[in-house]
């Protein structure tokens, strides 16, 4: 079986200075957008992305 892992993209975004809040998508074009919109509204956001398998 040659099955490709899944791949789930993450925006991680940090609210205070010792808690954040984790976003997950299987769509790297929203989580693009997801980061995009919380760095526009001031936040502090970061994306990476990680293969299950």
């Amino acid at each position: 079986m040659t099955d490709k892992p899944a791949t789930t993209y993450i925006v991680s975004v940090f609210d205070k200075p010792n808690w954040r809040t984790i976003l997950t998508t299987k769509d790297k074009a929203e989580a693009e957008a997801l980061e995009q919109a919380m760095l526009q509204d001031g936040a502090k956001a970061r994306g990476a992305m990680a293969e299950n398998g």
